[in-house]
């Protein structure tokens, strides 16, 4: 049966998106790949980060919604993101994150491989975990971090649920993950015969509150699909396990559906392409704001409605 591939993106909610930016490019050392705004929501950014190609598996976006209150830690939402770095990198971070203020949540070892936690500046979980995994992904000659040091995609996504059956058949039977592994009380899955990128690991916390949206929380998860075909074909397999996905939505730099886990947690499955470059130039892109076709006779209302973001921060 067709099953999802991995990881494609990541959706969370931020605060001032200046300081979204300033964090993610500066610091970290991300590219901006994409500039444009929420599609269903066009009076607020949509910010897309992610390796020198903005490849899928690399990309964490952003809501930025600077009025809106903290999100709300909780069972039926991913509690955190984690990049995968090169294996002698952790040392690197630990002193850069320190010396730019940000509190680490300490060293430790995760199903054999060493990871550091934090925050970003409005709250969202993060990690970076040391690995040897072969990665598709491509650095960025511009990064203000060393290619030694970049992050290189995702690693894994950890979600709290109230219970673990239910949402584990459904990443078996409906997206076609495999179990591979209980540590610590986390649960691993794997999709596309495993590696960083492809993994999403559960925790059940029976007496935890309800999470809810808010400023640094992830808002969605989207895993790959190869084509339209392959999408389809998983829409049915979701559908069969219980789920209920929306329709086909045309994002235009891919195709995708939505559907909520059993434990609540928002899934997406997006199509590859066609990608980030069908409407801008490699070397340029995040560099202006870029709107779908269907918005782009109200760009003049748009951009008087954005709060000026500056440009991306880049190596010297």
């Amino acid at each position: 049966m067709t099953s999802v591939t991995g990881l494609h993106h990541v959706t969370a909610i931020a605060g001032d998106p200046r300081e979204n930016l300033e964090f993610y490019t500066g610091l970290l050392g991300l590219r901006l790949v994409k500039r444009s705004v929420n599609q269903d929501a066009p009076d607020t950014y949509h910010l897309f980060y992610a390796d020198g190609e903005g490849r899928p598996g690399t990309d964490l976006t952003f809501f930025p919604w600077p009025r809106m209150g903290p999100g709300r830690p909780g069972i039926g939402l991913a509690m955190e993101v984690a990049f995968s770095v090169g294996e002698g990198s952790l040392g690197w971070w630990a002193d850069r994150l320190v010396a730019a203020n940000v509190e680490l949540g300490g060293r430790e070892t995760r199903f054999g491989s060493l990871a550091l936690s934090f925050r970003d500046p409005h709250g969202l979980g993060l990690a970076l975990i040391e690995t040897d995994d072969p990665l598709d992904t491509a650095p960025w000659a511009q990064s203000t971090v060393p290619e030694r040091h970049q992050l290189r995609g995702f690693h894994a996504v950890r979600l709290w649920e109230r219970e673990l059956d239910a949402t584990a058949r459904f990443l078996t039977g409906g997206l076609g993950f495999e179990r591979t592994g209980e540590e610590g009380g986390w649960h691993r899955f794997e999709a596309g015969g495993g590696g960083a990128s492809r993994r999403v690991e559960l925790r059940a916390l029976p007496g935890e509150r309800r999470g809810a949206w808010g400023t640094g929380a992830v808002h969605h998860v989207a895993f790959r699909a190869p084509d339209e075909a392959a999408q389809a074909a998983i829409r049915r397999r979701v559908m069969s396990a219980g789920g209920h996905p929306t329709e086909f939505i045309d994002r235009f730099w891919f195709r995708s559906i939505y559907f909520k886990e059993p434990g609540g947690v928002l899934f997406e499955v997006a199509t590859d392409g066609p990608g980030f470059t069908v409407d801008e130039d490699p070397e340029t892109l995040g560099e202006d704001l870029i709107l779908p076709p269907w918005l782009e006779p109200r760009r003049a209302e748009i951009e008087a409605g954005l709060s000026p973001l500056g440009g991306a921060v880049t190596a010297e």
